[in-house]
């Protein structure tokens, strides 16, 4: 599907891409990952054709489909839903046809068309789409200007996901969405039909939606199968065994240059020394493996520790202005040891919760104990953009350390990765990694008794993220979290608030039932979208004459074509499986192999743990497929 050869790209000199070459074969899942800087965005953008590569090729089919979401949020008076279809051109095009259309033979080939396309179910299609990234019903019909930058990022990404392009490029798709969208993308992206090439670093979605994971690193591109976890382990493996090559060469080759030192000179042993010269040439050296140093997070705890509860909240309530109450009958405490995370769809009052507790948001009713004697410390991803752009780390460290030496300062800095040439680098020309990494330094710098965190791992790599983790169990002050990283939040909560039905109460269960809770809830709301969108269709078949009608019900049973088409591919591919699963069996039951060829037993185990994930995963494909055909073929019958 997809092939890179050799491609080599510069930026004013610095190399990005070298030499980076990778095949990704259609109808794969893959996880695109590497250190903030390492150009996963670029290759990104060169793939699409927006940059131009100084050397190498990009090979894709002739005719390809290709989705990437735009930089440019979509705006004006249309509605959501509207802008969702009229994305698929091809569609809103023949639709347009149909209503003028005279010819009674192109009349056929447009509504032909329409159903080769799928074009009937476009509408619930697209609205299901939406519902998944947290828009209900009434906000798909309103206008897009209705809503911010982020929410209208989600418009953009349900776009795409609704053209189903063969290619689908995405990256940091979640940035943008809440727990529960992310949730919703990570299922939706294990049952897509085609190719999937993803930038992320949520550990979570690279564990569960993808199949392989392709790491770009100084410049060159690797492939490892499966997961993230898979990824990281096989990668440590391959680092201790070229590390281990690499000591057992280079003490060949002293030993070969000590036989060369002590017999060139003698007659009798020049010949044999000669041939040790040459044989220390043609020894290709095996490149030292240097991982990239991750700088640390440093939260310093308050110097002095509050009693519990730090924080009491008795029937509060909140809202702007005269405006109604967003959140009310709030009865919680928060005691300096804890660590909160926040759960709940983003438009359901997290945000407001915190600007309460954090002071910036007065109750509206109720009282909020305790928040005039502790130090808050907030951050929030919409300060990235109130950085002064044409300010540097350093000067933002001056104000805090007016008294400081230089040296004091700049030590400072380094504890959250700001070197000398990092610290005097203005921040318009700082990455959003870098930039969180300076927020986050700034929100703790007095030492806070709270420590308020809203999203703060959206520009954070992988390693960034765990450095974090690392740091709030060693920080010693209260944590309110709010992310749609699950493995922050699993990794450093010990509480879970739910913030729902315009209040916040303690979840008694864990991340993980909540994540149960939402795919059922979703599945729910998904049947009930279809039943909607099937009632419509109902009515407004009604209105239609009786050729209409045959020629509906002609449609639908042309659908089941497709359907059945997916059920026997899906048979098939658990037919495969199985198959392939019976002989890994057949070769692992031979007790030689582990003594005879004991990396192939290792090799054929992991494989067979893949297949079997891999099985589990088409046999509810099989099944969902045969529901739907039958429900179709029952649907058709009744029509006809």
């Amino acid at each position: 599907m997809l092939h890179i050869n050799d491609l080599v790209f510069r930026i004013a000199g610095k190399p990005i891409l070298e030499g980076a070459t990778v095949a990704i074969p259609a109808g794969h899942k893959v996880g695109l990952v590497g250190r903030n800087g390492a150009g996963k965005t670029t290759l990104l953008r060169l793939i699409t054709g927006e940059l131009a590569a100084d050397s190498g090729s990009i090979g894709l089919p002739r005719n390809h489909r290709m989705g990437y979401v735009a930089q440019e949020a979509p705006g004006g008076e249309i509605s959501l839903i509207d802008w969702v279809l009229s994305t698929d051109a091809e569609r809103a095009a023949l639709l347009a046809e149909a209503e003028t259309a005279t010819d009674p033979h192109r009349i056929a080939e447009i509504q032909i068309r329409l159903i080769d396309i799928d074009a009937h179910s476009a509408p619930a299609r697209a609205a299901q789409i939406l519902a998944g990234l947290g828009f209900d019903e009434a906000a798909q019909r309103q206008p897009c200007r209705a809503f911010s930058g982020g929410w209208r990022m989600r418009v953009a990404l349900a776009s795409v996901l609704f053209l189903e392009p063969e290619l689908l490029l995405l990256d940091e798709p979640t940035n943008y969405l809440d727990l529960e969208g992310t949730l919703w993308l990570e299922s939706y992206l294990r049952s897509y039909p085609h190719t999937v090439l993803i930038v992320s670093h949520d550990r979570d979605l690279l564990n569960s939606a993808v199949s392989s994971i392709l790491h770009l690193e100084r410049g060159r591109l690797t492939l490892y199968s499966g997961g993230y976890d898979t990824f990281e382990e096989t990668r440590r493996e391959r680092q201790r065994l070229e590390m281990k090559l690499k000591k057992k060469q280079d003490d060949e080759r002293r030993r070969i240059q000590v036989f060369i030192d002590r017999f060139k000179a003698k007659a009798t042993k020049a010949r044999q020394a000669q041939s040790r010269v040459k044989a220390l040439a043609k020894m290709q050296p095996i490149a030292e493996q240097v991982d990239e140093h991750v700088a640390p997070f440093l939260l310093p705890s308050p110097e002095k520790l509050i009693a519990s509860p730090i924080l009491r909240l008795e029937a509060a309530a909140a809202s702007y202005g005269d405006g109604p109450a967003i959140l009310s009958n709030l009865d919680l405490r928060i005691d300096q040891d804890d660590r909160i995370a926040l759960l709940g769809q983003n438009g359901n009052g997290k945000s407001t919760f915190a600007k309460l507790i954090s002071g910036k948001l007065a109750p509206s009713h109720g009282r909020v104990l305790g928040a005039a004697r502790i130090e808050v410390g907030y951050f929030a991803q919409h300060q990235l953009d109130e950085l002064n752009p044409q300010r540097t780390p350093y000067d933002y460290m001056v104000d805090l350390m007016a008294e400081a030496t230089e040296a004091q300062r700049r030590t400072r800095l380094g504890t959250f990765g700001f070197g000398i040439e990092k610290a005097d680098t203005k921040c318009a020309n700082l990455s959003g990694g870098e930039k969180a990494r300076l927020l986050l330094a700034l929100t703790a710098f007095h030492k806070p008794h709270l420590l308020i965190l809203d999203e703060p791992t959206n520009h954070l790599d992988v390693d960034s993220r765990e450095a974090l983790i690392h740091a709030l169990m060693a920080y010693e002050g209260a944590v309110i979290l709010i992310s749609h990283d699950r493995h922050l939040v699993a990794a450093t909560a010990d509480r879970l608030w739910l913030v729902k039905n315009g209040t916040v109460k303690n979840y008694d269960g864990d991340i993980d039932s909540y994540r149960a809770e939402l795919l059922a809830e979703r599945g729910a709301r998904s049947r009930g979208n279809e039943a909607a969108a099937a009632t419509a269709e109902a009515q407004r078949t009604g209105s239609q004459n009786r050729a209409d009608q045959r020629r509906a019900a002609a449609e639908r049973r042309a659908e089941l074509a497709p359907l059945k088409k997916a059920m026997d591919t899906a048979e098939k591919t658990v037919t495969r499986l199985m198959s392939e699963l019976g002989k890994l069996d057949a070769l692992l039951a031979d007790g030689d192999l582990y003594v005879q060829q004991p990396e192939r037993a290792q090799k054929a185990v992991i494989t067979r743990g893949q297949l079997a994930k891999q099985l589990e995963t088409a046999e509810e494909e099989w099944l969902l497929a045969g529901e739907a055909y039958e429900q179709a073929n029952a649907d058709a019958e009744r029509d006809i």
